[in-house]
């Protein structure tokens, strides 16, 4: 598991962006949280979510913790929240804390998938994947659909729309807070 972070090691994830656009130093090399604390202000919000929601970086419990808490993030921004978003999120961290088991994981996915419950369904989907599969569909999955579950606070329209249709848009600046809210909850896994 990676301690540090460079652009050598940046690049091995194939960003979308080579590094060095932002990061100029090409010998620099710093452990996680100073790393995110020297950049948060340079490199946007969510490419550090990208970089760092992996097992490369963070053990899988946590991992999943933190997906389940973007989830509820998410899900105090719906007004008639539904049970089975709720009981998700509490399956997928009873999981992470080893007092459920990998069925009653999917089986909890699989009930918010068939309830449209978006930010709980990409909760356990994630834990799921983390659990389950590969390391090739590892990196797909907690690059992808874990940050689901965080992107789902940004995009809230989108998981209300699917839980209750009730919210429509949430703006630039809105997501990029929420971003930065979870940029910062981040940095207290790396202490």
């Amino acid at each position: 598991m990676y301690k540090t972070i460079s652009n050598e090691i940046i690049r091995t994830f194939n960003p979308c962006y080579d590094p060095s656009k932002v990061i100029k130093d090409e010998n620099e090399e710093l452990p996680i949280k100073d790393w995110i604390q020297k950049y948060m202000n340079v490199v946007p919000a969510k490419d550090i979510l990208w970089l760092l929601l992996r097992k490369e970086f963070m053990p899988e419990k946590d991992l999943i913790l933190f997906v389940v808490r973007c989830a509820r993030e998410a899900l105090k921004l719906i007004e008639k929240l539904d049970e089975i978003s709720v009981e998700v999120c509490n399956v997928v961290e009873k999981y992470a804390n080893g007092e459920a088991t990998k069925e009653e994981l999917l089986a909890a996915r699989n009930a918010a998938h068939a309830a449209s419950t978006d930010a709980a369904y990409y909760a356990a989907h994630t834990a799921y994947y983390i659990a389950y599969d590969d390391k090739a569909d590892i990196a797909y999955a907690i690059s992808h659909n874990a940050c689901y579950a965080a992107y789902y606070a940004a995009y809230a329209s989108y998981a209300a729309y699917a839980v209750v249709n009730a919210v429509y848009d949430v703006d630039y600046d809105a997501r990029t807070a929420i971003y930065a809210a979870q940029v910062d909850k981040l940095l207290t896994y790396f202490e």
